[in-house]
């Protein structure tokens, strides 16, 4: 995708571009599962303090982290199988950013409607039950901060779910844009720039996000700031 998006426009066989949309989805769908996990993993820290050692263990999330993964792998290999079971005898030139499921269907001289249906089913499970796992999870935690007395601890509860409210926000309202909202609502040039943004910039700024809650990232970043002042100066 980088090198089609730095020559502007590459050639890819067709088995490359379901292996790269197999891959793609994989992500995806492992991304939707973990930030789910990471929610939960708020809610205990901030709703049940006194037992997230207990509840989450290193055994407990390691497990979690695996099932994201292995649920984000199956599931993608699930509608991957079947567009590339489809007959494509049209244009063979993609108009997007790289072999998107959308675009790909859009080629085919098959009907697609098995393919649409098979991702609504498989959405369930990883967009579905997620999304609304992570607005439950925030509901308990919006209610248990704002029955904290004192504003320092409603702050301080706050910023510790802030920086993945953040990431949660961005990632979601990209894929719920491209694959839900019927294509007809978003142009071309809006399509490629979300997937864009949920492909490129939040895989990107995410160390930024969370990292820069760390102190210790925060002073080796002033310090080298400061440093870089002085040198020029």
């Amino acid at each position: 995708m980088l090198h089609i998006l730095l020559n502007n426009g590459g050639t890819i066989t067709f088995a490359n571009c379901v292996t790269q949309w197999y891959f793609i989805c994989a992500s995806e769908a492992s991304e939707c599962l973990l930030l789910t996990v990471m929610s939960y993993d708020r809610y205990v820290a901030i709703c049940n303090p006194l037992r997230y050692s207990s509840v989450m263990t290193i055994s407990f999330s390691s497990k979690l982290s695996a099932m994201c993964w292995l649920l984000g792998i199956f599931v993608s290999f699930i509608v991957t199988v079947t567009p590339s079971e489809l007959n494509f005898c049209g244009p063979n030139i993609i108009d997007h950013l790289f072999c998107d499921l959308v675009p790909l269907l859009e080629l085919s001289c098959s009907d697609p409607f098995i393919v649409h249906l098979e991702v609504y089913i498989m959405g369930t499970p990883i967009v579905i039950i997620p999304t609304t796992i992570i607005v439950m999870s925030y509901t308990n935690i919006v209610t248990t901060v704002l029955r904290i007395p004192s504003t320092t601890g409603r702050q301080k509860a706050f910023s510790t779910c802030s920086s993945h409210l953040i990431v949660v926000s961005m990632y979601y309202w990209t894929i719920f844009s491209v694959y839900i909202l019927p294509t007809k609502v978003l142009t071309l040039s809006m399509s490629k720039i979300l997937s864009l943004l949920y492909t490129v910039f939040t895989p990107f700024i995410n160390p930024i996000i969370y990292s820069l809650r760390n102190k210790d990232i925060k002073k080796a970043v002033q310090e080298t700031f400061y440093k870089h002042i002085i040198n020029v100066n």
